[in-house]
């Protein structure tokens, strides 16, 4: 059973920083590119960043280019969001994701999906 666990949202107040986490259990983690994506309210979910298995490839949204940064660690199963400058229009739900077979920024290429974490930003 594929488990993908978030950690690391909160409340934080324009121009902080952020990092969420996120453990992934019941799959080759290695093998997987992961991904976050946002929804804030009355929105639809939005692609933020993507890494690929081996870290040699991350792709972000304009949006949050030179602010946000995508890791993971493979031989702990984890992959990491660290969120710098926070805007309050950051302010969603965070979501991390797994694929198998794609490195993609569209929602429909992940199979497994975390069960999010809020990320407020006030002004």
């Amino acid at each position: 059973q594929v488990q993908l666990v978030e950690a690391g949202g909160g409340l934080v107040q324009a121009g902080g920083s952020l990092r969420l986490s996120c453990a992934a259990s019941g799959l080759t983690f290695s093998t997987y590119a992961m991904a976050y994506f946002r929804q804030a309210p009355g929105k639809e979910r939005e692609f933020v960043a993507t890494i690929n298995s081996n870290s040699s490839n991350t792709t972000y949204t304009d949006s949050v280019k030179g602010r946000f940064t995508i890791s993971r660690d493979n031989a702990k199963n984890t992959v990491y969001l660290q969120m710098n400058s926070l805007k309050p229009e950051d302010t969603a739900v965070y979501f991390c994701a797994a694929s198998r077979d794609f490195y993609a920024n569209f929602a429909a290429a992940y199979g497994y999906w975390g069960q999010g974490t809020q990320v407020t930003v006030s002004s």
